[in-house]
């Protein structure tokens, strides 16, 4: 998002908010209230939670904070809190029903919409250190919201019962990857990572700081459901030569033999995709695969994950005019023929199918399809700070976590850019996961 003057904010913001709701209501108006109070996993909420919790944040930042007005349900605070209430205990609250949840949040848009109508805003160039500068305090609402979209269609991928969602597929591929080089190499040298001036980048986005990277080699694409098939045939599961000692201890305990969804049909695989049972598509960029499945993979293949310093240079840097772009294609913001966001499709689109949203070094499809795990910790960049709350991003940071980058078909633009961080467990495999490969340069530190 380029710098603009407060009222064109104002209507962006006013757009990422329906843009978001427009989604909410669908992925919540696809099933009948049984469905909504359901918890279809131990590891997601019921979908009526996620329902009337964006509508909660939204009165927190928007209503109170924002518009400084008198609190509109003050006592549902604690309930929809999501740090007070872990996921697995959420179906137990009295939480609100379907029909009480979409009036409530109706209620609070309402509010919401006429504070960013009154409320004066002003350009700060993108500091990201006030609530109304550039409208970053609805710019995050809406963000925020997307992600609670992207957690319920992640729902939607574990409930089982009859397809509900429909999407047309992704384009097919543009450009035939066997023509191109199966890795590219990214020169070394320093780039600046982060950002201090993207209006609505979070916290953990912060600040811009100058990286050295060695040179490495990074895959052109992916890795595909065809590649990591080889490394499933070739018994990477059952060999403890390609795991880490934790990722081989919770192999053995999960007992995973392929990526989650998958299921043997003789001789083949199948994958259940939204309620469907299909054929795995071998030139997909493989999905639902935890970090240490990627790790493992890596190793079997000889090489390893980028780390996430690597990944965003690949994703950023532009060695014509050395500097750090917003995206691999440039610095305008994505659109259909650069990548596959925003659930326009439910399913990653084969490799090669978005030449037009490569790098300059010829990295494809950084942006969208799968989420990417790099080997980095989550942690935060050099003179981080807190805003406006810790525990967006700061609780988390440590060992614990690691870092994916990229996006995936399920993410809205709105909450993905170059700089944009995603974290999880090791072990999560619910989410819209994926990888590429990296190697190191030989004689090169």
């Amino acid at each position: 998002m380029p710098a603009a003057a407060p009222d064109t904010f104002r209507e962006q913001a006013a757009a990422a908010l329906l843009t978001a709701r427009d989604r909410t209501l669908a992925l919540t108006g696809c099933v009948d209230d049984n469905d909504l109070k359901a918890q279809h996993s131990p590891l997601m909420s019921p979908l009526v939670w996620d329902l009337a919790h964006v509508g909660n944040q939204e009165e927190i930042w928007l209503v109170r904070e924002a518009g400084g007005r008198p609190a509109l349900r003050a006592d549902l605070d604690s309930m929809y809190d999501a740090f007070q209430h872990p996921r697995a205990d959420r179906p137990a609250l009295p939480l609100l029903s379907p029909q009480q949840a979409r009036a409530y949040i109706a209620d609070v848009r309402e509010h919401a919409l006429d504070v960013l109508d009154r409320t004066p805003l002003e350009h700060t160039g993108g500091r990201g250190d006030t609530l109304l500068g550039d409208a970053f305090v609805f710019g995050m609402i809406a963000q925020h919201e997307q992600q609670h979209d992207e957690t319920m269609l992640a729902t939607h991928q574990l409930r089982r019962g009859p397809a509900v969602l429909a999407a047309s597929d992704p384009p097919p591929a543009a450009v035939d990857p066997a023509d191109l080089p199966s890795e590219v190499l990214i020169p070394g040298g320093p780039f600046v990572m982060g950002t201090s001036t993207e209006p609505w980048a979070l916290d953990n986005e912060r600040p811009a700081h100058q990286v050295h990277v060695p040179a490495f080699f990074l895959d052109t694409f992916p890795v595909t459901n065809a590649a990591y098939r080889q490394f499933i045939d070739d018994g990477g599961y059952r060999d403890p030569r390609w795991w880490s000692d934790d990722g081989w201890e919770h192999r053995e305990q999960a007992g995973l033999e392929a990526p989650l969804f998958w299921e043997r049909d003789g001789g083949d695989w199948l994958r259940r995709r939204f309620g469907v049972l299909e054929p795995v598509p071998p030139q997909e960029p493989v999905m639902h695969v935890c970090w240490y499945e990627a790790d493992a993979y890596a190793r079997w293949a000889g090489r390893r994950l980028p780390t996430e310093a690597e990944w965003e240079k690949a994703a950023r840097h532009d060695p014509a005019g050395d500097r750090s772009r917003r995206y691999p294609w440039g610095d305008d913001d994505p659109q259909p023929r650069h990548a596959n966001l925003g659930q326009r499709h439910l399913r990653p689109a084969p490799i090669g199918a978005y030449p037009d949203g490569a790098s300059p070094q010829g990295v494809h499809q950084l942006i969208g399809d799968v989420w990417e795990w790099t080997a980095s910790d989550f942690l935060p960049h050099p003179g981080f700070t807190a805003y406006p709350y810790k525990e967006y991003s700061e609780v988390f940071f440590g060992p614990a976590y690691k870092v994916l980058r990229g996006g995936a078909f399920g993410v809205d633009p709105v909450a993905c850019r170059g700089t944009f961080r995603n974290w999880d467990y090791p072990i999560r495999r619910q989410i819209f996961s994926g990888f590429r490969t990296a190697r190191d340069v030989e004689g090169v530190r």
